[in-house]
């Protein structure tokens, strides 16, 4: 859409005119405005002081901005770059916003950032310049235009607040601890860059996550992300045997614990840290701000939190590597539910992201569903294995390794089967990681299980499946398209909701809303009744690469973030309408 463009003093006179009268005379003032060193524009106004904020957008460039170009002059310094900005413009919007009429009047809001470091469509640092999309409840009394309290809002306060957050100059005037803020952002975009390169480094060295030495793991609560501080706080050292070093443009050397391809288990006693070292190689798919305490800690892109989830819906999944001759004669070649049980949702959770594309699984046997884990020699001398459906991970674990390259990180507590499988053995001991490798081995050995495996020679087929376009319906009621993001684990789809609450993948809710356009994106775009899942996932993620995510959706929206294509995949096989061929 393209606005008029006008000057701040004819938005002065627009709010003078306006003042007093009904709340639709706010559309007026939609347009764009030159100020000296920006442009702002007024987007989207809210048609009613309840309404969702109105939507703007600040944009300057680079000569005006100021910034260094070694502050942008990649992908990984845009990024850090333009988070840095967010959470600059964030706090001072924070600051400065206060309710001064009825609704929503007086807000000012830009999407809150959490510990990670993510590609938003909030702020954009490009190569020609910074843009910041936020968001302004207009101010009213009832419904009544106030246009003086506006007027400050629009002409005083925004640009207040832009001035000290966006332009490169102002940083360096404004202290934080006796030290300016240029010393912060340089801290904040090496650490992105730092993590990346880390991240792309681990293919090299024959690994799949890399936690480093000195790392804060723990987190205040499961609720609260942020580091631990209090307490016995235990920061990670790595035992010698899995020491590696590597390093990083700007940090320099880095030494930690490598976790290398195949298959490795987390052992250890209950509450001595095995859960919480998985969750943060779950979370290292992802980078860290500066004083996280997981900054270097990163995982193969790929990777994927597995768990089993009762009760989902399931949509022609080959889970036959795993179930097979069910009784009654039941379809597990392509097996459908609307109600899946432990051990089904279990399976389909793991086929589903090796056809999205996963090449790490990472699985905690607290979420796991007891019978997919493990059959032992006991219960199989009971139930033959002719009676039993079920084929148990512990005997696919090693094919889906040797015939996909899909390594696996399992938390393991309560079964030694497993040592017969594993490469690499990690007890937890009071938070301290050991490699235990040999000493698992030697116990495998020496104490036979005597249970036979029941995986045959190879893992079995991953069936190509194309998803049917009618079969995702956006539209409710008059609408055409009513997509919305519900916080973290809900995406309304026209009629249905999208249940997310297992899909641990995700850290923000603006990953949710970008994921529901996009999937709507994909529907209009790629999905033909002849591409396959995984290629209509290499095409939306290809042209994200290329355009950003404003490629999803055309309106120049601020409250959406980066994901990754098995989140993706993960909302559309969740979503209750999916057909598939």
């Amino acid at each position: 859409m393209k606005h008029r463009r006008l000057t701040p003093a004819d938005l002065e006179q627009s709010l003078k005119r306006i003042d007093g009268k009904g709340y639709k005379a706010y559309k007026d003032i939609e347009g764009e405005y030159a100020f000296p060193h920006l442009t702002l524009i007024i987007d989207h106004v809210q048609g009613d002081p309840f309404a969702s904020p109105s939507r703007l957008r600040a944009i300057i460039d680079h000569t005006r901005a100021g910034f260094p170009e070694d502050t942008y002059n990649n992908r990984s310094r845009k990024v850090g770059l333009a988070d840095f900005l967010l959470r600059r413009f964030h706090a001072l919007a924070m600051s400065a916003s206060r309710i001064c009429g009825s609704g929503k009047s007086g807000i000012i809001a830009i999407d809150r950032p959490g510990q990670e470091i993510l590609e938003r469509t909030a702020v954009i640092v490009t190569d020609r310049g910074i843009e910041a999309r936020f968001s302004v409840g207009l101010p009213a009394r009832g419904r009544t235009v106030l246009g003086k309290e506006a007027s400050r809002i629009l002409l005083k306060t925004i640009p207040a607040i832009i001035d000290s957050s966006l332009f490169f100059e102002s940083l360096r005037h404004q202290a934080v601890s006796s030290q300016d803020l240029t010393a912060n952002l340089y801290e904040h975009i090496s650490t992105n860059e730092d993590a990346d390169c880390l991240r792309e480094a681990l293919q090299a060295h024959d690994l799949v996550a890399f936690i480093a030495d000195g790392a804060i793991l723990p987190r205040r609560s499961g609720v609260d992300d942020r580091p631990k501080t209090t307490g016995h706080v235990v920061t990670f050292k790595s035992p010698p045997s899995l020491r590696v070093s590597l390093n990083l443009p700007n940090h320099g050397k880095v030494t930690g614990m490598g976790i290398r391809k195949g298959i490795t288990l987390i052992v250890g006693g209950g509450y001595h840290g095995k859960s919480t070292l998985l969750n943060a190689i779950e979370r290292g798919v992802y980078n860290h701000i500066p004083g996280d305490g997981r900054e270097l800690v990163v995982t193969d892109s790929h990777a994927v939190k597995i768990r089993a989830e009762d009760g989902r819906r399931i949509e022609k999944v080959n889970i036959s590597p795993f179930i097979s001759n069910l009784p009654f004669g039941e379809d597990t070649v392509r097996f459908s539910s609307e109600n899946a049980s432990g051990s089904t949702s279990q399976a389909a959770n793991i086929v589903e992201a090796i056809e999205a594309g996963a090449t790490v699984l990472l699985t905690d046997e607290d979420t796991a569903a007891t019978n997919f884990m493990i059959r032992d020699h006991r219960m199989q001398e009971l139930i033959a294995k002719d009676r039993e459906p079920i084929t148990p991970f512990v005997d696919k674990v090693r094919q889906l390794y040797n015939d996909f390259g899909v390594s696996t990180i399992l938390v393991m507590g309560g079964s030694g089967d497993y040592f017969d499988v594993a490469d690499h053995v990690i007890a937890m001991d009071s938070f301290t990681a050991h490699d235990v490798s040999e000493r698992a081995k030697a116990i495998a050995a020496r104490y036979r299980t005597e249970r036979r495996s029941e995986g045959g020679d190879t893992f079995g087929e991953i069936t190509v499946r194309v998803p049917l376009k009618q079969s995702l319906d956006p539209s409710k009621g008059r609408r055409v398209v009513k997509i919305s993001g519900r916080g973290l684990k809900t995406i309304i789809f026209g009629r249905y909701a999208i249940d997310l609450s297992c899909v641990e993948g995700l850290v923000h809710p603006s990953q949710v809303n970008a994921i529901g356009q996009a999937l709507y994106y994909a529907r209009t775009k790629y999905m033909d009744g002849r591409r396959n899942l995984s290629q209509i996932l290499d095409l939306v993620m290809s042209d994200i690469d290329q355009h950003g995510l404003d490629v999803i959706d055309p309106r120049r929206m601020g409250d959406y973030a980066r994901f990754r294509r098995l989140e993706l995949a993960a909302a559309l096989n969740r979503l209750p309408t999916l057909r598939m061929l």
